[in-house]
C-alpha cells in the first residue's frame, strides 16, 4: 500500500472529534468538523489504494532497455 499514514491518522482524528467531542466553538460544531475530517481521510485512503494499485500494473507494462556503460577515454 503506498502511504497510508495520513490518511488513517485524519481518520482517527475525525472520529475522535466527531463520537467524543461534544463542545461548540462560537457556532461552529466540533462534530461537524470531525465528520468532514473523516469523510476527506476516507476519500484520501481511497485515492491512494487506487493510485497504488494502478502503479502495480503500470510498472509491469513498462520494459526497461538496459544499456552497458562504456565510454572511451579521451586522448590528449
Amino acid at each position: 500500500m503506498a502511504d497510508a499514514g495520513p490518511p488513517l491518522v485524519l481518520m482517527a482524528f475525525g472520529l475522535i472529534l466527531w463520537l467524543a467531542v461534544k463542545a461548540t466553538l462560537a457556532g461552529i460544531s466540533i462534530q461537524t468538523i470531525g465528520l468532514i475530517l473523516f469523510i476527506v481521510g476516507v476519500v484520501w485512503l481511497l485515492i491512494e489504494l487506487v493510485q497504488s494499485r494502478g502503479a502495480v500494473g503500470r510498472r509491469r507494462a513498462v520494459a526497461v532497455r538496459e544499456e552497458p556503460v562504456v565510454r572511451e577515454r579521451d586522448i590528449y
